[in-house]
């Protein structure tokens, strides 16, 4: 049977209507971001939901010249936290995104707040991950951004899931779940004290499906990460974990070569792929309509610690 190749022929009774509503949503809450806020920042890693966020992004405030090309820039910059270990393919998509866009992107450095002193790590391989916080804060702080806007989405996990699409955090950058404020009739209390910020989330009440969707569709670049290709791994506690040189295979594993790709991408200690043939977006949305393990559980090593890990994080900064 031959794969498919368009959406059309994947879902004959594919619902643009929904994908529209959620789009129209999305740029909505970007224009009350603009519009409330005096220093806002993109939240922009290169993976999926910030890419896709990104194109929400041009069509809310940059001038359509002719399919998916725009003019103009954005009335805010991008920011992306490096933990230093990263994957280079995504990193470098990332570069060559801003510069064809003509954005402004700032960098806040993990390795620079280790130099710092501000982090610390147990040992050189210890995941860097959790310590995006201290870098994240610090740029905060350094550019007076007060509000960060994300692609965290609400189906990815428990914490998530009790987000607000704005969601306060005090003046020690943390987020507190019952001091959240009500979200009524798309109304939305953005008043913030000296050293306080939000982080706002476009597209909260998209799910992975709608997410890869709205990439077949409006056909966004991503990093090849994201789609088949082949790639040395071991099989670690119910995950493939990527053989690198930050996840060096311990004694007595057995390193494989396998068609995998990623669900999700974020630092290299705790990303890992899944087994898959999905080749494109339209193969990867006939590939997750079967899926029964949410991307971070079945890819997340980070998440897998205690069901409570991400919303602690959360509590003291984190996305």
């Amino acid at each position: 049977m031959n794969a498919p190749s368009s959406l059309e022929q994947l879902l004959p009774a594919l619902d643009h209507q929904h994908l529209d509503g959620l789009e129209e949503e999305a740029i909505f809450i970007l224009r009350e971001v603009a519009a409330s806020f005096e220093r806002p920042a993109l939240l922009f890693s290169g993976g999926k939901d910030s890419c896709v966020v990104l194109r929400l992004a041009e069509k809310a405030f940059k001038q359509r010249v002719s399919g998916n090309q725009f003019n103009g820039r954005l009335p805010f910059p991008l920011l992306h936290v490096d933990t230093g270990h990263n994957f280079p393919e995504v990193i470098e998509f990332r570069d060559q995104r801003v510069a064809e866009l003509g954005e402004r992107l700032v960098v806040g450095s993990v390795e620079e707040s280790m130099r710092r002193g501000t982090v610390r790590l147990a040992h050189p391989l210890e995941s860097r991950n959790g310590h995006q916080t201290v870098a994240l804060l610090e740029a905060i702080e350094e550019h007076r951004f007060d509000c960060l806007i994300g692609g965290a989405r609400r189906d990815e996990e428990k914490a998530r899931a009790k987000e607000r699409i704005f969601s306060h955090r005090d003046s020690f950058g943390q987020w507190q779940p019952k001091e959240q404020r009500p979200e009524l009739w798309t109304l939305f209390n953005t008043r913030i004290k000296p050293g306080e910020h939000f982080r706002a989330f476009p597209i909260s009440n998209w799910t992975e499906l709608d997410v890869w969707l709205y990439i077949a569709r409006e056909n966004i670049p991503l990093p090849g990460l994201y789609y088949r290709h082949e790639r040395p791994v071991v099989r670690r506690k119910g995950l493939l974990v990527p053989v690198t040189e930050v996840t060096p295979p311990a004694a007595g594993e057995v390193v494989e070569s396998l068609p995998v790709r990623f669900r999700t991408v974020g630092d290299m200690t705790c990303t890992c792929p899944v087994e898959s043939q999905a080749a494109n977006a339209v193969e990867v949305v006939a590939e997750t309509l079967t899926v029964t393990v949410s991307e971070r559980g079945a890819t997340r090593m980070d998440d897998r610690t205690s069901d409570a890990s991400m919303e602690r994080r959360k509590k003291e900064g984190y996305f």
